[in-house]
């Protein structure tokens, strides 16, 4: 049997190296000029939020040198380990346009008129595929500069120069942490919903290890547990203009809202460096107005509102998205007979974890092995 997969971080390689060590004959296609281009291009200081020995694909654990918390270049460096370890059959610079069932399986098209012909297609083109930017009257007489988290790197260019950062995920919550480490001032972070804040590292209890011990207990016993510890351990940020959430915890993640994991935004908020603010409602020249009617006046505005998938151009017509543009079927469930997808979900448990499992299903499903 042969299968393609689409996309060549860290959910294709873990797929294709799964499915090869069960026999089958793999090749991976990915438009970027290397795997992992996702992760060549976020900022600096950004780790996995998932310890090491927890994050490791199928077949080659992450080195131990890497330390706990793996770093941006790191991943990068252990996902082309992980490529040559496996002797993974990676084609760079080819971009698929288009998945057509044939004859009982799939001709996959790429951008230079080339054709593969697989019984299998995997598609694993990332959750953080396409920056996604939101748009709010004004913007295109705003004085300052806007940009997306996508395109940060480091806070050094807005050393000494005051900052708007929009929305207060993981990634916003780095980022401005980020700016006042590297001596930027007034930095303000825009916040439409209170995010819940998770300790990182309790030793050997991290918050991803817990997300997936209570991840099969009744939703409304985890939200009122995990509720009751997060009250004892995050301090109350509400004097600091940041109100405790609510909602529960895990009922958030099943709609997809993720917990922030404190890496310095609680003690940059405590300590008024980062000044929680309401989210952005209009620009107007070279302020930006918030939903409260506050005015500020940053030098620049820097947009952590997430991602999209973009899935739609390449299997939009297949009947296989949802309202949200996700798969409807994921990991070892076909979407289609022969059509899988993974890495489209956000999991507490952590994504590689999650990567790792969903490659080994799908392996299976689609090459049992013989006994």
């Amino acid at each position: 049997m042969s299968t393609v997969v689409i996309g060549a971080g860290p959910g294709g390689l873990a797929v294709a190296a799964a499915l090869q060590q069960r026999g089958e004959t793999v090749t991976v296609v990915d438009k970027a000029a290397a795997v992992g281009s996702s992760w060549r291009g976020h900022y600096d200081r950004l780790h996995l939020h998932t310890p090491r020995e927890l994050s490791g694909l199928p077949g080659y654990p992450i080195p131990r040198r890497f330390g706990r918390w793996v770093s941006r270049d790191d991943v990068v460096r252990y996902l082309e380990l992980y490529a040559a370890h496996h002797r993974l059959d990676v084609r760079t610079g080819v971009e698929v346009t288009d998945l057509a069932q044939q004859h009982g399986g799939w001709t996959v098209t790429t951008a230079d008129g080339g054709r593969l012909d697989a019984e299998n297609v995997v598609v694993a083109t990332g959750y953080n595929n396409t920056p996604a930017m939101p748009t709010w009257p004004g913007t295109e007489s705003f004085t300052g500069e806007i940009i997306h988290a996508s395109a940060y790197r480091n806070g050094e260019p807005w050393r000494g120069r005051s900052v708007l950062v929009v929305g207060i995920g993981n990634t916003g919550a780095e980022i401005a942490t980020d700016l006042v480490e590297h001596g930027a001032g007034p930095v303000w972070i825009g916040v439409r919903t209170p995010p819940y804040i998770l300790v990182r590292d309790r030793g050997p209890m991290t918050a991803n290890l817990l997300g997936i011990m209570v991840r099969h207990l009744p939703v409304r016993v985890v939200d009122l547990l995990q509720d009751r510890m997060l009250r004892l351990e995050t301090p109350d940020l509400s004097a600091h203009g940041l109100p405790r959430p609510s909602g529960g915890l895990y009922s958030k993640v099943l709609t997809g809202t993720i917990p922030v994991q404190d890496v310095g935004i609680v003690g940059s908020i405590q300590s008024g460096s980062v000044v929680p603010v309401k989210s952005p409602a209009h620009f107007e020249g070279d302020e930006v107005v918030l939903t409260d009617g506050t005015r500020l006046r940053p030098d620049a505005v820097v947009v952590a509102a997430g991602y999209r998938q973009n899935l739609e151009p390449l299997v939009g017509d297949l009947g296989v998205l949802d309202a949200r543009g996700l798969p409807r079927s994921h990991g070892a469930e076909p979407a289609l007979p022969g059509l899988y997808f993974t890495g489209f979900t956000n999991p507490i448990s952590g994504m590689f974890r999650e990567l790792r499992i969903d490659a080994t299903r799908i392996a299976r499903a689609i090459r049992p092995r013989r006994t």
